[in-house]
């Protein structure tokens, strides 16, 4: 899991470093253009002075290469900005309890829960757990009544292996006694205790994992 870091302190993008580089590459070439252009007017032949269309032409490129590093410059300052603004809007979160919807939960303590819908009543259920690498870890079989039901993983693989803290994900197989597969919803919870701004889009730190915004699907005091 990427380090978190505490607070709303945000942190440039991994992008930053190439787009300064665009910059001052588009910087560079616009200094070049410039100079050429002004060497080329010294030395024309007064007698045949440079072509009207040639040097209106130029005069475009030199437009052209302005109005790109402008462009370059404001998109940079949009980005900041944006980024700011998310993290502002994270920072609701700190402290909050949320319900998270993309099938992850926290282990830590010796502990991972989550709540599972059922549509409808099931013949067979399956669940299985996965790392952050979407590897099984742990399998079972799993309540075929309709409703909500309750998930508890004592964080230990199919084998008795304690496994390491961190982010897994339940997922949940149910088919009815035709074999045709009954929707399910998978859901857990946790307090928001930590903002991780590193990647330049907040990430809400919940427990020993991070989830996105997008993947909070109700917040409790």
């Amino acid at each position: 899991m990427t380090t978190p870091v505490a607070g709303t302190g945000t942190t440039p993008p991994a992008t930053t470093g190439s787009s300064n580089a665009a910059t001052a590459q588009l910087s560079s070439n616009f200094s070049t253009f410039l100079t050429l252009l002004t060497t080329q007017l010294k030395n024309q032949d007064p007698t045949s002075p440079m072509d009207s269309n040639q040097f209106t032409q130029q005069l475009v490129m030199y437009s052209q290469v302005e109005q790109q590093i402008d462009t370059n410059t404001n998109l940079k300052n949009l980005i900041s900005q944006s980024a700011s603004q998310a993290g502002a809007m994270a920072a609701t979160y700190l402290g909050r309890n949320v319900s998270v919807t993309n099938g992850q939960a926290s282990l830590g303590g010796g502990a991972a829960n989550w709540t599972y819908n059922l549509n409808t009543t099931a013949a067979t259920t399956g669940l299985t757990v996965t790392n952050a690498s979407n590897q099984v870890v742990y399998s079972s079989t799993g309540e075929t009544a309709s409703g909500n039901h309750a998930f508890s993983w004592n964080g230990k693989d199919n084998n008795g292996n304690v496994l390491p803290n961190g982010a897994y994900k339940l997922t949940v197989t149910a088919k009815d006694t035709a074999g045709n597969a009954i929707t399910s919803s998978v859901a857990s919870a946790g307090t928001v205790n930590q903002i991780d701004m590193s990647s330049g889009s907040p990430l809400l730190v919940v427990g020993n994992m991070e989830v996105g915004v997008a993947d909070i699907a109700a917040i409790a005091n």
